[in-house]
């Protein structure tokens, strides 16, 4: 396994594409495509352009019940770095080590990733509830972060949840991390796959919140126990602690959302984010980002 590198970006999906990646990796970082839900297609377009570039691939990994013999592909097609976020990793973890390529698990507490260790994983994402995207309403990231490095080593982990700046990762490192994960930060990058409302929504915004209704509008449904932060808009206003009543109307809802995404706005469709949106200024390429937090 090459060294790990101090700054990784999320694989956020749909959201992290072959630019994004390979940006980072090319400012010293280590980029990840995001590949979510598994389109083959998609991550082998983005593979593409990010042409010579070391980057990986995260997978939502409760999804590859519906995709077998994707990570095989992927890391036959030359993949050395796999992400597998969000379910049991153990199935998929000797087909990445037989490629000789390396296992990240991205975990939300101590027990899983005590789990995902006795699996083989080689690096450990600790996800704090402030991460932006799909996780769990768990522990602070300053909580899970040193119980987590205890419970590994010398497995290293990666910290995720809330990181923008170079002092944040200078925090991380001082609670035992080997480096941090950056989702919102270089979401609001000039590479990054949205378009520029998105992005000028993460520079104006203050306010976060852990919801399930943007994957009931939305879709898929995700499995139990599991929500998204995203920033405060109407359809967090409308709706978060009235979920029965949006499951009543929700043929209307989903109607409303479509209308929304069709013309880019977010005050209805979601961006999600961390909770750390709020010190985000401006959007910048993606390796000013990453060289920033390397000084």
């Amino acid at each position: 396994m090459r060294d790990l590198p101090g700054v990784v970006n999320a694989p956020m999906a749909g959201i992290a594409g072959g630019a994004l990646a390979a940006a980072v990796t090319r400012a010293g970082g280590l980029g990840f495509i995001g590949g979510g839900y598994g389109d083959v297609t998609w991550i082998d377009d983005q593979l593409d352009l990010a042409a010579d570039a070391e980057v990986g691939v995260g997978l939502i990994t409760w999804m590859l019940r519906d995709r077998p013999g994707l990570v095989e592909r992927l890391v036959r097609r030359g993949v050395r770095w796999m992400w597998l976020s969000f379910g049991d990793p153990a199935p998929h973890i000797p087909v990445i080590h037989d490629a000789g390529a390396v296992a990240v698990c991205q975990v939300q507490t101590v027990a899983a990733a005590r789990r995902a260790v006795v699996a083989g994983a080689d690096v450990i994402v600790a996800q704090g509830q402030e991460s932006g995207g799909h996780g769990r309403d768990n522990s602070s990231l300053a909580e899970l972060l040193p119980a987590v490095v205890a419970a590994v080593a010398p497995v290293p982990v990666l910290a995720a949840g809330g990181i923008t700046s170079g002092v944040d990762r200078q925090w991380a490192i001082a609670l035992g991390a080997a480096g941090v994960v950056v989702g919102t930060r270089l979401y609001a990058s000039d590479e990054a796959l949205d378009t520029d409302a998105a992005k000028a929504r993460l520079v104006a915004a203050t306010e976060t919140c852990r919801t399930s209704v943007f994957d009931l509008v939305r879709g898929p449904a995700w499995p139990v126990g599991y929500s998204g932060r995203a920033i405060v808009n109407s359809t967090v206003a409308r709706w978060h602690g009235r979920e029965d009543e949006l499951r009543a109307d929700l043929d209307t809802a989903r109607h409303h959302y479509r209308q929304a995404v069709a013309i880019d706005d977010p005050d209805v469709r979601v961006v999600w984010a961390g909770t750390g949106v709020s010190r985000i200024r401006e959007v910048l390429p993606a390796g000013d980002v990453v060289r920033a937090m390397n000084i």
